[in-house]
């Protein structure tokens, strides 16, 4: 009798120490960390986006797309991170996810952050690339387009909910790997950005619940009429199906001049779901090696620069360019039509950029729209390389950003795209220095590169 109590009493205290120990694992990680993952792939036919030439609407699914939320929270307010299967962000649809965000559960404007994979086999929204096409989309079509991204709008707030619903004690680990397919699509030999930045969470067990990854490479393998995720669909799908239980938060960096290196395949699903594979496999070896731990509060900023665009041209001068077919007449006549109903068509653009520091171990760039490589190789110079992460496709997508000497050179990324973009004009010199000052500002001063670094 006496030994049973002797052992009651042992494990007792025994279950107590180990209450105690996972009660202080909790409290010594220094993040809690949510998840979630929302399906958004369409059931009824749906225009796909990316491509001009597609003039009839999808022909079922190859690979079902998702939106993947994270919530982290370091003791105040959480701030929340969405990556979506989609060509892109239009920014009504950011606003009202933002605009329910802050009703539902306060989170501020700032500690938003949705980043698009650009994935072309994705569905066409609205607000995004609007002249496309060449030609009006049918009126049965555009319905479908409305519902849809209604429909996505719902969804990406389910996602950042139930990420909210989902924070636990977690750590936050970094490291930087390298993917290799992307080259430069404007130039043989160019300029690309083969990092391939990822963030770790564990739970205070030390379980992988989820990684959060970005590469700087287009996802246009894929150009058939079904709807897939392309590369990025194909590395979130393989990295979750080798941790069953995790979730795999895939964005894109500035690589709207890279293209994979086997170009535009049409169909060849397998070409997408090797480069998958090999950022799967890149993500298994850094697994293996020491990360460097996130620690501090977490830090968001958003603000906005004013890009000016060149001058406009004259009524006379759209109504020439409107002549004829093609996507070039119809952009004009997009543009003749607008003026002739007394609009004035926008002389400038409003560039939103968002930066979010973990105290002082690493800084996150959220940029707009197709932002070219130069950005961040330039910015790469400029900052601590071992502690930055610069994100392109986030939040809004205006269009190409070339940098100068991507502007000077001219071409699709140089303002050849505004086309599809229905912008009246090319950019105006300048918006490089402007879109780096205003990085720098909000980094400040802790992440500039070291003497010992230059």
């Amino acid at each position: 009798m006496i030994y049973l109590v002797i052992c009651m009493i042992s494990t007792a205290v025994i279950a107590g120490n180990a209450a105690v120990a996972q009660d202080a694992a909790a409290n010594s990680a220094p993040y809690e960390v949510g998840l979630s993952k929302v399906d958004i792939t369409p059931e009824y036919p749906i225009r796909l986006s990316g491509f001009s030439f597609r003039q009839k609407e999808s022909e079922g699914v190859r690979q079902r797309i998702f939106a993947r939320a994270m919530a982290v929270r370091a003791g105040g307010e959480p701030a929340v991170l969405i990556t979506v299967d989609s060509i892109a962000i239009p920014p009504e649809l950011r606003k009202q996810v933002a605009s329910r965000l802050e009703s539902k559960r306060q989170i501020k404007n700032e500690r938003l952050a949705i980043c698009a994979t650009h994935t072309h086999t994705g569905p066409s929204l609205v607000g995004i690339l609007p002249t496309m096409f060449g030609a009006p989309v049918p009126a049965d079509q555009q319905q479908r387009i409305d519902r849809y991204t209604r429909g996505l709008t719902d969804r990406i707030e389910q996602a950042a909910l139930a990420a909210l619903d989902d924070l636990r004690a977690s750590r936050l680990s970094f490291g930087i790997g390298k993917a290799r397919f992307a080259i430069n699509r404007r130039t043989r030999g160019g300029p690309v950005d083969h990092d391939m930045p990822a963030m770790f969470i564990t739970d205070v067990g030390g379980s992988l619940r989820g990684i959060y990854l970005s590469y700087a490479c287009h996802c246009v393998v894929l150009s058939d009429y079904k709807v897939s995720g392309d590369w990025a669909g194909y590395a979130a799908e393989e990295i979750e199906k080798t941790h069953p239980g995790a979730i795999a938060l895939v964005a894109i960096g500035c690589g709207a001049d890279s293209n994979p290196e086997s170009g535009v395949t049409g169909d060849k699903g397998e070409v997408a779901h090797q480069y998958g594979s090999e950022i799967a496999a890149e993500v298994e070896r850094l697994l293996r090696f020491k990360h460097t731990e996130l620690q501090g509060a977490i830090h968001c900023k958003l603000e906005s620069v004013t890009l000016p665009l060149q001058p406009l041209p004259s009524r006379e001068e759209w109504a020439k360019r409107a002549e004829g077919e093609g996507a070039e007449a119809y952009y004009a006549r997009v543009q003749l039509a607008a003026i002739d109903r007394g609009e004035r068509l926008p002389t400038e653009v409003v560039y939103p950029i968002q930066t979010w520091k973990f105290g002082d171990s690493l800084a996150t760039v959220f940029l707009p729209g197709e932002v070219v490589v130069d950005y961040s190789l330039r910015l790469k110079t400029q900052f601590d390389r071992e502690r930055l992460w610069i994100n392109a496709y986030a939040n809004d997508c205006p269009a190409y950003i070339p940098s100068e000497r991507i502007l000077k050179e001219g071409g699709y990324e140089g303002g050849g795209a505004m086309v599809y973009y229905a912008l009246p004009a090319h950019f105006a010199a300048g918006l490089e220095d402007k879109i780096v000052a205003a990085v720098a500002t909000q980094l400040g001063e802790e992440f500039k590169l070291r003497e010992n670094q230059k």
